[in-house]
C-alpha cells in the first residue's frame, strides 16, 4: 500500500461525466484521494456525503478531492446525482488504479474472505507526495479526520 512520502501515481481514468481525469491535473495543490468499496451502499454513501457536507471547510483548507471505486461511470454518475456531490468520482473498472495505491487487498466479512477495495484515505501535498494515510476511516467523520492534521 502507498505510504507516506510514496508519489502520487500516475493514471488516467473517467470522472462520472465519462470526461477524462489525470493523476497530472491534482499537481500544485493538496490533494485528498479517498478509495470506497462500492457507490451506494450505505458506509459508502455516509463518507461520501460528509465530505461533500464539509467540502467548504476542506477547499478552504486548500484540499482538491477525488473518490475512486471499481464502479462503472453510469454507477459513479448515479451515485453523484443521488447526494449532488461537488467533486469527481473516478471509475476504476478494471482496477488499475485501486492496485497502483494498493487499496485492491484480501477482506473478511461475517467469516466471508474475498478481495476488495480496502476504505483509505490518502493526502498529497502540492507536489503530489503523499503526507499522510488514513487506514480506519471513520465514514460519518471523514472530513474531521482529514483536517484534524491541518
Amino acid at each position: 500500500m502507498l505510504n507516506a512520502g510514496d508519489q502520487l501515481p500516475e493514471f488516467t481514468a473517467l470522472n462520472q461525466e465519462g470526461r477524462t481525469v489525470q493523476s497530472s491535473d491534482f499537481l500544485g495543490h493538496k490533494t485528498v484521494v479517498f478509495f470506497y468499496p462500492q457507490a451506494n451502499t450505505p458506509t459508502c454513501t455516509a463518507e461520501a456525503c460528509n465530505l461533500n457536507d464539509h467540502l467548504a471547510e476542506l477547499q478552504k483548507a486548500g484540499y482538491s478531492m477525488l473518490g475512486i471505486s471499481a464502479d462503472s461511470v453510469k454507477k459513479q454518475k448515479n451515485f453523484h446525482t443521488k447526494f449532488n456531490l461537488g467533486y469527481d468520482l473516478i471509475a476504476d473498472e478494471q482496477r488499475e488504479i485501486v492496485e497502483k495505491f494498493g487499496v485492491w487487498q484480501e477482506k473478511k466479512t461475517f467469516g466471508k474472505t474475498y478481495y476488495g477495495i480496502v476504505r483509505t484515505t490518502f493526502i498529497f501535498d502540492e507536489k503530489g507526495i503523499c503526507v499522510r494515510r488514513i487506514d480506519k476511516v471513520k465514514s460519518k467523520a471523514a472530513a474531521q479526520q482529514i483536517l484534524s492534521a491541518d
